[in-house]
């Protein structure tokens, strides 16, 4: 399915956030709070919007996904690997952060990911992750079903491909609550996991320490 999508991806994307999503990564690369030339993993890195925002913000990234596809639609990605994120072919505490955006709940086991996660992580090293979220406030919740759940896909039906927005919305179903998701980053291996609603609940942020 995200073979298929690959080259329309970023276009819808840009379509359903309005753009906001590029200040939303701008930030969550920012609050990784690592020094220039830090080596970040980009988990689920889709066609990089997250890895180039790395190497704009002056770190070595790696971008990884299961979809060939998607890498291969990637443009300005120094290094690439397909691979599965709950087992992940890179050594112990090689990298100094990981980042993700939006794929938390397209991971048949977001356990074992997050233990893979922890593992490639040096101790002291830092995650931020980026997923959807619904507001809570009645009138920016209807307003976002409305749109998440009826404009988006017919909008990616119009430009890409309709099965996959329709099952994108409806992928939500699959992510944890917000509160059992810090516990599982907390049953991995990270400490100090703070959670932020982004805009009123548009989307959250995962921020968190790798445990020595």
């Amino acid at each position: 399915m995200f073979d298929a999508i690959a080259s329309r991806y970023e276009l819808v994307n840009k379509l359903m956030t309005f753009g906001l999503d590029t200040r939303w990564r701008r930030r969550a690369v920012a609050d990784l709070r690592l020094p220039r030339s830090s080596v970040v993993l980009d988990v689920a890195a889709g066609t990089g919007d997250f890895t180039r925002e790395l190497a704009r913000q002056g770190h070595r990234a790696v971008a990884t996904d299961l979809s060939f596809g998607m890498l291969r639609a990637g443009k300005l990605i120094d290094q690439r690997v397909q691979a599965d994120a709950s087992a992940l072919p890179f050594r112990t505490g090689g990298f100094d952060g990981v980042t993700c955006g939006y794929a938390l709940r397209n991971f048949s086991d977001l356990a074992a990911t997050f233990d893979e996660m922890a593992r490639v992580i040096r101790p002291g090293g830092r995650l931020s992750l980026l997923e959807v979220c619904e507001p809570r406030s009645g009138l920016w919740r209807a307003g976002f079903r409305v749109w998440f759940r009826r404009v988006v896909p017919f909008i990616g039906s119009l430009v890409s491909d309709r099965a996959a927005y329709h099952y994108l919305p409806e992928s939500t179903a699959y992510l944890p609550a917000s509160e059992e998701i810090v516990r599982m980053l907390n049953r991995s291996g990270f400490a100090a996991v703070n959670h932020r609603r982004v805009m009123g609940g548009l989307s959250q942020q995962f921020i968190a320490t790798r445990s020595s």
